[in-house]
Parts: structure tokens; C-alpha cells; sequence
């Protein structure tokens, strides 16, 4: 398995212009969704940060932030900011952990499955709009080939690399 910085291919032209590499395409792209998503997830009251963190806690709800963090890998202390965001959202609320007396467990509130109903409609919206060019055969395959570069390079699946910041990007 090989990573983004871990080698240079021999097949890559040594002139490669910037509209013919997928690298740089993928940056493009990459621009553009996170400000679209971003833009549109706006009027629901959440950004995709929050986002990601509601959808990991509708699939585990009660668990504990420190296995959050392990699971996003991210900082404790970044983790203690996203949830104390969503507790003043009403999203959210800390439990003593029923095991842990040491740890606070998370669990969504009711007002979160609502904006996480929305959310999702949004995303699948922007989803169907981004990629309206692509029929359904190319999305699929368009979809496994990206998920197969995003495996070789390490990334988790579901996790966007962003959260491993202790520096969150502010529009994320």
C-alpha cells in the first residue's frame, strides 16, 4: 500500500498539465464540495463537522468522548469543543458513563434526529445535483474508484481527515 507522500510514479508525464492531473482535479473538487456541503447544511443550523459527529452518535449513541476522539482520531481537547458546540446546539448532552464514574458518555437529544433528517436530505441532494453530469453506472464506479485511493491511502472510511486536526478549518 502506498500513501500520498510515499512515492513518485514513473508513469506520470514529467510535464503534466494542471486540467490533466487527477491530483489536482481531486483539489478542485475537493474546494468545491466542502463550500458547497458547508453553504448548504447552513439553514439546518449545522456545519458538516457537526455533521459527521451526529451521524457517529445515531450508529453508537452513549458512548464515551474519549472513544469518539478514538474513533475520529482526534484530540480529547478538540473533542471536548465539538461536543460542548453541540450541547449549546441542544443537540446533545453529557452523561455520567453508566461504567466509567471517570468518563461522560454523549447521547443525541431529541431535536438531533431531526436535524440529522434534514442534514442527510441535504447531503444526498447536493450529492444528486454535484454529480447530475454522471449516470448512475459512472457514479459507481466513480464511487469505488475513489474509495479504493482513499483505502491505499490510509484514510478511514466515514472519516473525513480534517477532524484529526487540532485545528479544525473553521468552514468544516
Amino acid at each position: 500500500m502506498g500513501s500520498i507522500m510515499g512515492r513518485v510514479s514513473e508513469d506520470v508525464a514529467p510535464n503534466l498539465s494542471l486540467p490533466d492531473s487527477s491530483t489536482f482535479l481531486l483539489g478542485q473538487l475537493g474546494y468545491l464540495t466542502q463550500g458547497g456541503f458547508t453553504e448548504r447544511l447552513a439553514p439546518v443550523g449545522i456545519r458538516p463537522r457537526h455533521f459527521g459527529m451526529l451521524r457517529l452518535l445515531r450508529e453508537n449513541d452513549g458512548q464515551s468522548q474519549q472513544r469518539m476522539a478514538e474513533t475520529l482520531g482526534i484530540h480529547r481537547n478538540v473533542m471536548v469543543g465539538l461536543v460542548d458546540d453541540l450541547e449549546k446546539r441542544g443537540l446533545v448532552e453529557r452523561r455520567r458513563h453508566p461504567s466509567d464514574r471517570r468518563a461522560h458518555a454523549v447521547y443525541l437529544l431529541p431535536a438531533a434526529h431531526a436535524v440529522l433528517a434534514r442534514a442527510q436530505a441535504v447531503m444526498e441532494d447536493f450529492e444528486e445535483d454535484f454529480l447530475t453530469v454522471l449516470d448512475a453506472s459512472e457514479r459507481a464506479e466513480l464511487r469505488g474508484l475513489l474509495q479504493r485511493v482513499a483505502f491505499a491511502n490510509g484514510l478511514r472510511p466515514g472519516v473525513h481527515p480534517g477532524f484529526a486536526s487540532d485545528r479544525l478549518d473553521p468552514s468544516c
